[in-house]
């Protein structure tokens, strides 16, 4: 049964970014590639990450640290709206995030995966609807930080956008 709520959003996702982590980022990443979307986003220099060096087959550009400070800043700048995928409360960079993206005054939301709900997930669908970004920064914590958070991200981008959304490639 399709969710006709869904059908008729007067906005398209021409991008979606991140940072390359393991994990929720990762996972953005993925879901891009695999339904046809643009993805990029920056990366720390050296293309570092928990499990080694981020695969090239991921169009991110390096920052000119080797930290993820720059990078988390970078992406919340390049996008219109950031949504943080996570299972528990925000910490480490996931909390850097979205006090970047509140002090920079770019929108965003906490999508708590553990508590994967109707209710929330339509609050996060009227979210999406009121700010219509073009280009959605995912982000959320690595794998090694919160196991499982990569395919609990992939399944939640499915379902935020199963439907008939229109797609722009760029």
């Amino acid at each position: 049964m399709m969710d006709t709520k869904r059908a008729s959003w007067p906005w398209s996702i021409a991008k979606i970014i991140s940072g390359g982590q393991t994990g929720a980022d990762r996972a953005g990443l993925d879901w891009a590639i695999d339904h046809g979307i643009a993805h990029g986003g920056w990366c720390p220099r050296g293309r570092i990450s928990t499990d080694g060096s981020i695969d090239s087959r991921y169009n991110l550009l390096e920052t000119e640290s080797t930290g993820y400070r720059q990078r988390t800043r970078r992406n919340i700048e390049s996008s219109d709206a950031t949504v943080i995928f996570m299972m528990g409360p925000l910490i480490g960079g996931s909390l850097l995030t979205y006090t970047l993206a509140e002090k920079l005054a770019k929108p965003v939301k906490v999508y708590q995966l553990a508590a994967d709900n109707k209710s929330q997930f339509y609050e996060v669908l009227d979210w999406l609807t009121q700010e219509a970004p073009e280009v959605i920064n995912v982000a959320g914590p690595s794998e090694s930080r919160c196991p499982g958070t990569y395919q609990a991200t992939y399944e939640a981008l499915d379902r935020i956008f199963q439907c008939d959304v229109t797609l722009r490639l760029s």
